[in-house]
């Protein structure tokens, strides 16, 4: 007869034989198990202190909690230091921080939407772009940071040309750039979110960040809208 593997077997060949090794009155302390009524009582009543497990939270009167900024903070600086470490130059740490910006994104567009639907007898999915950009000005970006962006702009050279605005990047408050790249924003992560909103609903384009410091605000940042084609001959044919 083959024996068990040793990493496997819990008795020995002369205990599994036996009779009284198995009885729950003959049973050992160390390894008796508590009845089913005590297991049920255990798993139904929590610890006095124990915080409720975050995925059995309702969504919906999560909405309006807060994240603290500090802890915010501390985690995009950890994710850019990790970032750059691991990347050859100032374009590839932005196409990098454009594509966590997108992953995120997704997460925030599907959240959204399923509040919307739970909370509306008859939800609505802009299909026209530019109530969609201001859905993004306003309740992304207060969904994101907590506040509304600060304008949106279109471009006069280019039709197909859209910019959000924001003075005071909730993301880069903390975020101390060497002067050897002073090319980089950090913003490139909210352009990502922006680009997978946009994608989610239909309005595919090609979105950026790009520094546009004034006097007043030397961290203004401008999310440059590249629309797609497609986007433009649609807006057309729906006029």
């Amino acid at each position: 007869m083959q024996q068990p593997h040793p990493r496997f077997s819990v008795l020995s060949g002369s205990s599994l034989s036996s009779a009284e090794h198995l009885s729950p009155t003959a049973s050992s302390t160390r390894f008796s198990v508590p009845s089913a009524t005590s297991i049920n009582t255990a798993l139904g009543t929590p610890k006095p202190g124990l915080r409720p497990n975050i995925y059995d939270r309702n969504l919906n009167k999560t909405r309006t909690s807060e994240v603290s900024a500090s802890a915010f903070a501390f985690l995009f600086s950890e994710v850019v230091q990790y970032t750059q470490k691991r990347v050859s130059g100032i374009n590839d740490l932005e196409r990098r921080l454009n594509t966590l910006g997108y992953r995120a994104g997704t997460r925030v567009l599907e959240l959204m939407v399923w509040r919307a639907e739970s909370s509306s007898k008859a939800p609505k999915r802009e299909i026209r772009f530019l109530p969609a950009l201001m859905s993004i000005h306003t309740q992304v970006w207060r969904a994101v940071f907590g506040r509304p962006a600060d304008a949106i702009e279109k471009s006069v050279e280019n039709e197909d040309e859209y910019m959000i605005i924001d003075n005071d990047p909730p993301i880069e408050r903390h975020i101390s750039v060497p002067k050897d790249m002073n090319q980089l924003s950090c913003s490139s992560f909210t352009a990502g979110v922006v680009e997978a909103v946009l994608d989610g609903l239909g309005l595919p384009a090609r979105v950026t960040a790009h520094h546009t410091p004034t006097q007043q605000f030397p961290s203004r940042t401008t999310i440059l809208i590249k629309l797609d084609k497609s986007v433009l001959e649609r807006e057309e044919i729906l006029k």
